[in-house]
């Protein structure tokens, strides 16, 4: 397509998806659930279908010469196909929060005030790779009764195609417009320079891939943006702590899974437990090949433990800002609790944060004066996602002050507006 042919393409899709909302605003809890389960039982049905589409993408990434981790992630495994089906079948047995009426309060002069949780109406969605964000994106818009514009990377096209098909299929199994859920199919990245300036039909873009997609879209939308940028986010270890707690919890924010954004990449200890926690998280760090990167403190006290295999370096001044997403921590000790949060509040991405404490009034200290979207007492900041909260599924991370904050699920889709119900009340 030209250009002139992919604004137009996009513009039709924009009005498609516009007209489509008001319908699955209205749609019943039923009705919505119906086609939820009804696309669980397509993905199951199609996993053959949906082998071929996907091989075609996976051999063109392999002649690419796509890095291997980019095409794990381009896989849809039985596993993945069957992850997507419970996930939809999950948010079926949800309980539907559109039309929820909350805080209804009868005012002096009669009438009764309230607000209602209503969906936004169109939000569009630009991913990279994974294609079973597909799945997650739709289904989490079936839910929340908002129609949605996917635009997936080009890498995995052919996959992206054959899901949102299975979508169109449940979409109209229930009864519901089939434009309720639409993939973008051109792979054109012009498409995405439509997508994210038509105010008149898409209410809010939300970005899911690297910084570089990330600082793309929010920098040329001209719709508002849910999205988080980095994700450096710390544990701290307070004098006092269970030092066995904080080595296991610590361990597992770092080394469960490297690449999340919800991973630890910075290690504060206090200086009180320094001697006595460093060295016995330094022996895990080696053994699992991590490299520390110390402040001089840190750094005496871990080279002094005389851990074997220890790959301990000196931390430069970026290192405090760093999302590593790979086997490195930044580690520094601090004085305690208040140079703590101020390097956090300093240096962190705002994303998620964790206090392996004791200390009761240090803990609710943390959780009140920590500026983050997530922040936890002696857990694992690998909990920082949409389904360890409840929440059914997770479209993504918000780091931003407005609507939604922190992991984004069918709540996160929706706004409030407020309703008054009245009986002939006239205002003097």
């Amino acid at each position: 397509m030209n250009a002139s042919n992919i604004a137009d393409y996009m513009h039709g899709v924009g009005r498609q998806a516009k007209l489509a909302s008001a319908l699955m605003a209205a749609a019943q809890a039923a009705t919505k659930n119906q086609a939820l389960r009804a696309l669980a039982a397509l993905l199951r049905a199609s996993e053959a279908d949906l082998a071929r589409a996907n091989a075609l993408d996976i051999a063109r990434a392999e002649a690419n010469g796509l890095a291997a981790p980019m095409v794990d992630r381009l896989r849809l495994t039985p596993k993945v196909i069957e992850t997507c089906a419970q996930g939809c079948e999950q948010l079926a047995g949800m309980a539907d929060v559109i039309g929820e009426i909350i805080g209804m309060k009868q005012q002096p002069s009669g009438i009764r005030v309230g607000q209602m949780r209503v969906p936004i109406g169109v939000f569009g969605m630009i991913y990279e790779s994974r294609p079973n964000v597909t799945i997650e994106a739709a289904s989490l818009a079936i839910k929340s009764g908002n129609a949605c514009v996917l635009r997936g990377g080009s890498e995995a096209i052919e996959s992206n195609k054959a899901l949102a098909k299975l979508v169109r299929e449940a979409l109209l199994a229930a009864g519901l417009p089939e434009h309720g859920v639409q993939l973008v199919e051109t792979t054109d990245r012009a498409a995405v320079g439509q997508l994210i300036a038509m105010p008149a039909f898409v209410d809010v873009i939300i970005p899911r891939g690297g910084k570089g997609l990330i600082e793309r879209i929010s920098a040329e939308a001209k719709v508002p943006v849910i999205k988080h940028l980095d994700g450096n986010c710390h544990s701290y270890v307070d004098d006092p702590c269970d030092i066995a707690l904080a080595v296991r919890v610590v361990e597992n924010a770092k080394t469960q899974k490297y690449s999340p954004c919800n991973a630890t990449e910075s290690l504060l200890v206090a200086q009180g437990v320094a001697q006595a926690f460093l060295p016995r998280m330094a022996a895990v760090f080696a053994a699992k090949g991590v490299e520390m990167r110390c402040d001089p403190q840190a750094l005496a006290i871990v080279q002094a433990a005389g851990v074997a295999q220890l790959q301990a370096v000196p931390a430069s001044e970026a290192d405090w800002d760093e999302e590593y997403l790979a086997p490195i921590i930044a580690v520094k000790v601090v004085a305690g609790l208040d140079e703590a949060i101020a390097h956090i509040n300093r240096h962190g991405s705002h994303h998620t944060d964790a206090i392996l404490t004791k200390d009761h009034r240090h803990a609710q200290r943390f959780l009140r004066e920590v500026d983050s979207a997530s922040v936890m007492v002696n857990t694992s900041t690998r909990f920082a996602d949409g389904f360890e909260f409840g929440l059914g599924a997770e479209i993504g991370i918000s780091t931003d002050k407005f609507h939604a904050r922190g992991p984004v699920g069918i709540e996160g889709l929706t706004s409030l507006k407020y309703v008054v119900l009245g009986d002939g009340e006239v205002r003097q």
